[in-house]
């Protein structure tokens, strides 16, 4: 995200707007190509069993990061960018959290939905705040 921002504000400040479309593709032109590439060589070779052994291998490290990543943004949303403490911790967002975690373990509902309804009620409980303060 730091790239893509980054591009196009240097492009649309330098050529205005086909500036900062051209820098956006810049950046994101070559991902799109390796991926493309990544993925046709995968749909050929996906049957080969050496290229299975080495998916099996990646496995563990891609859930390692993706749980990383998750507690990462978890941290972050209960503390913010504070130190961990009792003084600093977010109520609202443990408690949409908490919400969010039952709604997908009790009920079949999409996790996308849930995942709309927590935006939705951190959208009401930040008016919430702003009507009380």
């Amino acid at each position: 995200p730091i790239a893509i921002n980054s591009a196009t504000f240097v492009g649309n400040q330098i050529a205005g707007i086909p500036g900062g479309i051209v820098a956006t593709l810049g950046s994101v032109f070559p991902s799109i190509i390796l991926v493309t590439i990544l993925a046709y060589v995968y749909m050929k070779y996906r049957n080969l069993d050496s290229l299975q052994y080495v998916l099996k291998a990646l496995r563990p490290a891609v859930v390692a990061m993706i749980a990383t990543a998750g507690m990462s943004i978890l941290v972050t949303s209960f503390w913010g960018d504070q130190v961990v403490g009792v003084q600093t911790i977010n109520i609202v967002a443990i408690v949409i959290f908490a919400i969010c975690l039952t709604l997908l373990f009790k009920t079949k509902w999409d996790p996308v939905v849930i995942m709309l309804l927590a935006g939705v009620l951190n959208v009401v409980a930040y008016l919430a705040q702003g009507l009380v303060v």
